[in-house]
């Protein structure tokens, strides 16, 4: 019997995956637009390359502290917190850029079926009434939460090294002020989609 063809898994079955903005943005969209796409998804670019940096010293702290307690029974008191907070900062720093390249999981079955022009309207609706707000308020909270960590040299807890928590509860505002302008990029995106009926990537 013949072996029957498995489907393939389509960048667009995964998630919405889009083109390196290096690829340029459609004629038709107004000059101011296009700039501010190509300003904020290169800077989201930018910060992206360098926050995944932070892998090695996290893949580092593991295998030291994985060494250290099966090879020379000396477990270590600062690898556990520091996994936390480098895999803490990665994520959240690193959260605008994967926005720009749409790889936030969605379900989008209902989405991936209407026009384009219907998925721009809704898109901006979302980002105008619960993006945006969610994001401000989240960035108030935060900076409240990170600045009382700074001035009272928090310290955590939960094991005996107890470091300062002030650093990585800092990264928290600067990773929502990341998404809140790739966020605009967004908008401007699923605006121009609305009103031409494609998207400008």
């Amino acid at each position: 019997m013949a072996e029957q063809p498995q489907p393939e898994l389509t960048d667009e079955l995964i998630a919405g995956r889009r083109a390196s903005i290096a690829e340029g943005l459609p004629d038709d969209m107004p000059r101011w637009m296009s700039r501010t796409i190509i300003a904020i998804d290169t800077f989201s670019l930018w910060t992206g390359h360098v926050v995944s940096w932070l892998a090695i010293p996290l893949m580092a702290a593991m295998v030291y502290e994985v060494v250290a307690r099966y090879a020379f029974t000396a477990p270590t008191v600062w690898a556990y917190d520091m996994s936390r907070f480098l895999y803490g900062a990665l994520f959240i720093l690193g959260s605008a850029y994967a926005l720009s390249k749409g790889v936030h999981i969605r379900s989008d079955f209902l989405y991936r079926g209407w026009s384009v022009k219907t998925q721009g309207r809704v898109d901006t609706a979302l980002y105008l009434v619960c993006y945006f707000p969610a994001m401000l308020t989240f960035m108030y909270v935060s900076t409240r939460w990170a600045w009382q960590a700074v001035e009272r040299a928090e310290r955590g807890m939960d094991t005996a090294w107890m470091p300062l928590l002030g650093p990585v509860k800092s990264c928290l505002p600067i990773g929502i002020a990341f998404l809140l302008l790739q966020g605009f990029s967004e908008l401007l995106k699923s605006i121009h989609a609305a009103r031409a009926g494609r998207w400008p990537q």
